[in-house]
């Protein structure tokens, strides 16, 4: 059965080959792509290496993509292959209809269309007529070079492109088909919806022309068109220049998004061999997944004026729910009244690298746009600063990283409280106490040490708890067991205290955990024991904590209610009670059986 090329291409783009790849291969990063061992020979030095679309193993020559690995290691056929991966990726398989294979024709046929108009304006480009749209563009700084790599043309006078396919056997439905002609729904009249424009031919990731983009010379409006959505185009799934950006970033260019096609092709002839543009929309969550397929860390430079910062908060918002440790981006802002061309211009490629060199990782950018929409000046601008961090932190569903951005923008924002010029703010040269300081006296050592001892007796509380506790100081005794428990619990299959404690005794650290759970001191109180329930043992946990930090425990509160109110599940609940009832003891004063009460 022959799959429409539409559907493989959109299976391919949904299925992420490293997590394919990963299931059965040790992957480790190297650069932007992956290195293992390659799993079709035996090898003990990885020669395996995992690219956005394809592997390559340089031992045994053996490549593919996504389809091609599972029929190689798992031995099926290539609809079985496809049936497979299109169930994980959420995509039906297309039946052997002859309305498929009649919209494969036409998908064909469009592509055909398409590439006979590119001749068309490119031989129109290099005509007499063309001589004006030449003088344009070699006034933008493009060499002839240039132009040729990304096949730029000129649309003359309408009636010419259709009067030139037309010799070629191409009518009028094949043109409409392709986005080339637009007809009057109520005279029924045809018209080329390109005329006295430069011409960008837009392609998919692979190189295919799928559509056009045309460029007004002089004042009129509008400045720019791109061509509609047909059965190959789709403005909110591709980029300008992705398939020349990927071959770039491949050999070592970093992935940049900037506003225009001009901006593209002036990064790229500056040596920028990786910039790509949105189609004349703001940036989606689909042309999002396709830049992180190309790199982990694409970087979005915007204009510096309001247009430029609310495009980039726009961007911040789509990205926060789509952030892993895997995929970030960048964020750059260009000098007031420049953009990537006229800054490559009048600068050359230093001017724009300065630039990217500054590029703000994620956690900047949102904490200084945050602060720009919520203020700081009064205490009420300032909670509700602090609120929207915490609330944008929440977006994040990457649980892990979204508690590495909560900790990293509220210690920037406390740190804050205190810089040189606030009122009341202590001199620069004054010495500042940390956030949250811990009493440092035996009772904060006792407390850090029940703490452990629940761990090591309920180690399924560290997935939820571990953020909090990695931000406490610990004796050198329980650091070493902190980092021990880290390191099982990221590989354990399950978290189980037998489990950790063979862990930590073949560790060396038997003497550690003798030290935490013995009881000659204090006696441990009930929640540490090894017969306590699940739930007693992570609301002890929060109570004692938050005599500790009671800071760090509000916030806890405010996430998992964030968290609750989002998806309400048994497990957010019993989150949000564990931690509701542990802040109500601390903030009445209710001790927690270690000592006195000193938050």
């Amino acid at each position: 059965m022959a799959l429409p090329a539409g559907f493989l291409e959109e299976l391919r783009a949904r299925t992420p080959l490293s997590a394919v790849i990963g299931r059965r291969v040790r992957l480790a990063r190297s650069g932007k792509q992956w290195l293992g061992c390659c799993p079709f020979h035996g090898e003990k030095t990885p020669s395996f290496y995992v690219y956005d679309d394809h592997y390559h193993c340089f031992g045994c020559g053996a490549h593919g993509d996504a389809i091609t690995f599972v029929m190689q290691s798992q031995g099926l056929e290539f609809m079985e292959a496809v049936t497979q991966l299109a169930a994980e990726a959420g995509l039906e398989v297309p039946k052997p209809t002859p309305e498929a294979a009649e919209a494969e024709r036409r998908r064909l046929d469009i592509v055909g269309v398409l590439q006979a108009a590119q001749a068309h304006y490119q031989r129109r480009l290099a005509m007499p007529e063309g001589r004006a749209a030449r003088d344009y563009l070699a006034g933008r700084g493009l060499s002839d070079e240039t132009i040729g790599r990304f096949g730029l043309g000129w649309a003359g006078d309408r009636g010419g492109l259709t009067a030139d396919l037309a010799r070629q056997g191409i009518e009028i439905d094949p043109l409409a088909e392709a986005g080339l002609i637009r007809r009057d729904e109520e005279t029924g009249r045809t018209f080329e919806l390109f005329s006295q424009r430069v011409m960008f031919p837009i392609h998919d990731r692979r190189g295919v022309i799928i559509s056009f983009g045309g460029r007004i010379m002089g004042s009129g409006q509008p400045k720019y068109v791109n061509g509609p959505e047909t059965a190959v185009f789709s403005k909110r799934r591709n980029l300008y220049g992705l398939n020349l950006a990927r071959e770039g970033v491949r050999n070592g260019a970093a992935l940049i998004v900037v506003e225009g096609y001009m901006d593209v092709i002036a990064a790229s002839q500056a040596r920028f061999a990786g910039a790509v543009a949105p189609l004349g929309t703001a940036l989606t969550q689909d042309q999002l997944d396709e830049l992180w397929r190309v790199s982990p860390c694409p970087v979005l430079c915007f204009d510096g004026d309001a247009a430029g910062a609310k495009a980039a908060a726009r961007a911040m918002e789509l990205a926060l729910p789509m952030l892993t440790p895997e995929r970030s981006l960048k964020f750059c802002t260009l000098p007031a009244g420049e953009d990537p061309d006229s800054l490559v211009r009048k600068g050359g490629a230093p001017a724009f690298q300065a630039v990217l060199d500054i590029a703000r990782p994620p956690a900047d950018a949102l904490y200084d746009m945050v602060r720009g929409e919520a203020g700081e000046a009064t205490p009420e601008q300032r909670a509700a600063f602090r609120a929207r961090l915490i609330d944008a932190c929440a977006r994040i569903t990457d649980r892990s990283l979204a508690g590495e951005y909560r900790s990293a923008l509220l210690d920037r924002f406390f740190a804050s409280r205190a810089r040189p010029g606030r009122r009341g703010a202590a001199p620069a040269s004054a010495p500042r106490a940390p956030r949250a300081q811990l009493h440092q006296d035996g009772t904060a050592s006792e407390r850090t040490r029940i703490l452990t001892a629940i761990l090591l007796r309920h180690p399924f509380l560290l997935n939820e708890v571990f953020q909090a506790y990695s931000a406490l100081p610990l004796d050198t005794p329980l650091a070493r067991i902190r980092s021990a428990m880290d390191i099982w619990s990221q590989n354990a299959e399950t978290l189980d205290s037998a489990g950790l404690m063979d862990h930590l005794t073949k560790s060396g650290l038997e003497s550690e955990i003798q030290h935490v759970l013995a009881e000659a001191t204090m006696p441990l109180p009930a929640c540490a024991g090894s017969d306590a329930m699940p739930a007693e043992a992570e609301a002890g946990w929060w109570h004692i904590f938050g005599f500790l930090n009671v800071e760090h425990l509000r916030e806890e509160v405010v996430l998992a209610r964030a968290d609750a109110d989002r998806n309400l599940t048994a497990e957010t609940e019993r989150r949000l009670r564990a931690l509701v009832e542990a802040f109500n003891k601390v903030r009445s004063g209710e001790p927690d059986g270690v000592g006195l009460v000193d938050a």
